[in-house]
């Protein structure tokens, strides 16, 4: 059995695969520094991030598959899910190995695994847009909490850039703790070493909001309640339109 350890970044996995055929010797796992290595483990090997390398991996895959399929292995390496990263590289291996694209072969259950997670993380970024929430802050700032199953902002970026591109706004991720920030001008990845209360509540402080921002949640609430016909309340299919999970963030829920 071999072992690749690599950095857990896409540029590495695709850097593994480079290397994997240059040594002609393909791994059975592919695990971070530190992990446990599996029993039989015969030989391990080190893989460093390498951008010319991931690129001609990259290019390679260009002429073999649609620029649909590419954007599809990206999008499920954001499920973070485990062994994502093994089930690219037996997908990656197997459409630059294939003289025919491979990405309609759903026979393959590597093509069919590769297809749900697709579809799984796209729904979530669809699910983020519909449900997103946010509040002003004194300084004019609008701030949303979300807590989304996979790592999908920077796949909602194009849309909070398209659609709110008038304004400042900051996107926090409260499971992975990180967001997106935009000022008008560019959007940039942030982390906080110091978290203050809102970044742990997902919730601005009276003291941070925005002199009319109580008085607009309030007013939403009410319209909210005002809107709902008491004898077609369904709270089954509410829930399934309106998954549970999402309340924690939502200003008519509070």
């Amino acid at each position: 059995m071999i072992a690749f350890i690599y950095d857990k970044t896409f540029e590495g996995l695709l850097t593994a695969v480079f290397d994997a055929y240059v040594r002609k010797s393909f791994p059975d796992v592919l695990l971070a520094e530190g992990e446990p290595l599996p029993l039989f483990c015969e030989e391990t090997v080190t893989i460093c991030s390498d951008k010319q390398k991931a690129d001609r991996v990259w290019k390679g895959l260009e002429k073999k598959i649609s620029k649909l399929s590419l954007s599809g292995l990206t999008v499920s390496w954001l499920s973070e899910l485990p062994e994502i990263d093994m089930l690219l590289f037996r997908y990656i291996r197997k459409a630059i190995d294939q003289s025919k694209s491979i990405e309609m072969n759903f026979g393959d259950s590597d093509v069919l695994q590769i297809s749900k997670i697709w579809k799984k993380v796209s729904n979530e970024r669809l699910r983020i847009m519909q449900f997103l929430r946010f509040q002003k802050a004194v300084d004019g700032t609008y701030f949303s909490a979300v807590e989304p199953i996979y790592n999908v902002l920077p796949l909602v970026l194009p849309y909070l850039n398209d659609r709110f591109g008038d304004q400042k706004w900051l996107i926090y991720d409260m499971r992975r703790e990180y967001g997106y920030y935009y000022d008008l001008k560019e959007t940039i990845e942030v982390r906080f070493e110091q978290k203050e209360a809102h970044l742990l509540s997902g919730f601005l402080s009276e003291s941070l909001m925005d002199k009319d921002e109580m008085l607009f949640q309030q007013m939403w609430k009410e319209y909210f309640k005002t809107i709902a016909i008491k004898e077609r309340l369904n709270p089954k299919l509410h829930r399934q339109h309106l998954p549970v999970r999402f309340w924690k963030y939502m200003t008519e829920k509070q």
